[in-house]
């Protein structure tokens, strides 16, 4: 039987077997990718080496192409197939889970900002060659800036955040023109002028790779500037859905983490945790505790709510995602956008739950670092703070009394 990551990518697990075909087929090959980087995830988080091998794990799975164009070997799926996916991942590793949401948002990201044009020769490039993306986008950052030489831009600056860019084949820039014009550019990440700190050192997500990076001189030529014709920017309302799609892989993200959290507390519970002999009512087992009984009731019905939840609005995203880009209104949007706010607000609040509680229901042993636990809630108290989850409780309380939408902003 597998034990290792290393062990998994020897055996080639998906060597002679076809890509999956169906939305199910694919959360199933997700779940696989799943239970390989639980086996040892507790080991690599501590070791916490450059995450190539879990990157070539999730290229050799095909889950880097689900969304790529079936035409050339993607495997044109929907976002409501992704973010499950980005869930089942999660579940087993939440750093490799975030790398994969990650590359998908950027693999999305030329088809709303981009031409039609750009469109097809990304979406070709990326598929073909089985490319990852990484991102160098983080917007609490000063822009980087751009000098337009005519021809060609020239992009310079640093972002103290590049999730997974060091591990791509493929890294997505954004900057501002000496006029305040944003330009997004993907560019190869083998070049000189963009070297990565090496700095990620985090409470969690450690494997994430969301360190800094420096860009230097970076040129492109205008017609890699997604979305330009003409040097000018052909806007959108669907451009704004980037957004709602990044908060709402966060939340596949989290709701991964507490199922992961969940599943493996329940089987150490079931294994190892002894049952308390002081009661009044002591047990011969710790299965047979009320109060641990409860209180996994009670996590797991929150979490059944929250993925509930998140799915409706997964497919809600998802088919304004996949419709046609010119006829997404502002309000179709800010509709979808409130609704991912609440979804990620109670996927926040059941992952830190459901990651501090099982300490209880397992006992004192558990919190030995041979076991793990606690990389559960290392994770999605390190991711947690992306943004300000308050943020999303206002925008939806808003929303139920004031009837006002949330507007495209860059946490939004």
């Amino acid at each position: 039987m597998t034990t290792t990551l290393t062990e998994a990518l020897a055996a080639s697990p998906w060597s002679g077997r076809p890509a999956p075909a169906t939305p199910a087929a694919w959360i199933t090959r997700a779940e696989e990718v799943g239970a390989i980087l639980t086996l040892d995830a507790v080991e690599r988080d501590r070791a916490g080496a450059t995450p190539w091998a879990e990157v070539r794990l999730l290229k050799e799975s095909g889950l880097t192409v689900l969304l790529g164009p079936v035409e050339h070997g993607g495997g044109g799926q929907e976002w409501t197939t992704a973010l499950r996916a980005i869930r089942a991942v999660s579940a087993g590793d939440a750093s490799i889970g975030q790398l994969l949401g990650y590359h998908l948002l950027w693999a999305w990201a030329v088809r709303l900002v981009g031409t039609d044009a750009q469109i097809a020769a990304v979406e070709e490039l990326y598929t073909t060659g089985n490319l990852f993306f990484g991102g160098a986008v983080n917007p609490r950052d000063h822009d980087l800036a751009i000098q337009d030489l005519g021809g060609s831009l020239v992009f310079t600056g640093r972002k103290s955040f590049s999730t997974g860019a060091r591990v791509s084949d493929l890294v997505v820039l954004e900057g501002a023109l000496p006029g305040g014009d944003h330009v997004f550019a993907i560019v190869p990440t083998a070049q000189e002028g963009i070297v990565f700190a090496g700095d990620w050192d985090n409470l969690g997500q450690r494997l994430s790779e969301s360190g800094g990076v420096s860009i230097t001189g970076v040129e492109v030529g205008w017609d890699q500037a997604a979305g330009y014709v003409d040097q000018q920017f052909q806007p959108l309302v669907y451009n704004t859905l980037n957004l709602p799609l990044t908060q709402q892989i966060f939340t596949a993200i989290y709701l991964g983490i507490a199922e992961g959290a969940l599943a493996t507390a329940g089987a150490y519970t079931r294994e190892r945790t002894r049952a308390w002999p002081y009661g009044s009512d002591p047990k011969d087992s710790a299965t047979e505790a009320p109060y641990i009984l409860q209180a996994y009731g009670e996590l797991r019905s929150r979490l059944w709510a929250g993925q509930a939840l998140a799915g409706a609005v997964d497919a809600e995203l998802s088919g304004l995602l996949h419709a046609p880009r010119g006829e997404l209104t502002a309000g179709e949007r800010g509709q979808v956008a409130v609704r991912v706010a609440a979804a990620k607000q109670v996927a926040n609040d059941v992952a830190l739950e459901t990651t501090n509680r099982i300490f209880e229901l397992t006992g004192a042993r558990a919190t030995s670092n041979k076991v793990g636990l606690d990389i559960y809630w290392r994770n999605i108290r390190t991711h947690s703070l992306h943004d300000p989850v308050a943020h999303k409780k206002r925008e939806v309380g808003e929303y139920e009394l004031l009837g006002r939408l949330p507007e495209p902003s860059w946490y939004t």
